[in-house]
């Protein structure tokens, strides 16, 4: 694993290889901005999953964390401010880990990078995955911090509110993510191989 303060990107030579050798690059957005455009919509329908995990659990309402009296409060001053921000910054780590745990053998691989930029956290691998193995590292942060993590602290009584901004800021935050594994699932055969170059994707059977 190299540690990278760089987004990827994409390799004119390998990508020319790589069709040479088979490979069908997905139709994806182009860009991370463009991806993060796309994805707009399923913030939306990402936070309401997960706000419907927080009512099962616990009864969570949104009009009782924000609204009193038909108004709407919120209390913010300078140290709170600050040590949310640590824990946006703690959290983006946690996910950015949680996708690299999902990378087969990450520690040894001379293809997969993680770094931090001003964008963001990411976690990026080069080597060959199947279909699965890409789904589970798109969607495994979602499912275990917004989904999964809710569910248990809400049976268990042990939900407050930061706890529930992070998990629904996780939940908005994966869009991107769930954009991604929404691709490969309508793109890409079942048992088929997968590699990225860059931003790009590729699938052979």
């Amino acid at each position: 694993m190299k540690i990278k303060n760089t987004l990827p990107k994409n390799n004119v030579n390998k990508h020319n290889e790589l069709i040479e050798q088979g490979w069908i690059p997905l139709k994806e957005p182009s860009s991370v901005f463009a991806a993060t455009i796309f994805s707009i919509p399923l913030m939306i329908v990402n936070t309401f999953i997960t706000l419907g995990v927080l009512y099962l659990a616990s009864g969570f309402s949104i009009n009782e964390f924000l609204i009193i009296d038909n108004s709407i409060t919120i209390t913010i001053n300078l140290f709170s401010l600050l040590f949310f921000l640590l824990l946006i910054f703690i959290l983006v780590v946690v996910h950015e880990a949680i996708h690299l745990l999902c990378v087969p053998d990450f520690l040894k691989s001379e293809k997969t990078y993680a770094g931090l930029t001003f964008f963001g956290g990411y976690v990026y691998t080069e080597e060959k995955l199947s279909k699965k193995r890409f789904l589970l590292i798109m969607v495994a942060p979602f499912f275990i911090l917004s989904i999964l993590t809710p569910l248990v602290l809400g049976l268990f009584g042990l939900l407050n509110s930061t706890i529930i901004l992070l998990v629904i800021f996780n939940a908005a935050a994966s869009s991107v993510d769930v954009l991604g594994a929404l691709i490969i699932s309508f793109q890409v055969p079942k048992r088929a191989t997968m590699v990225s170059n860059g931003i790009r994707s590729y699938w052979k059977s």
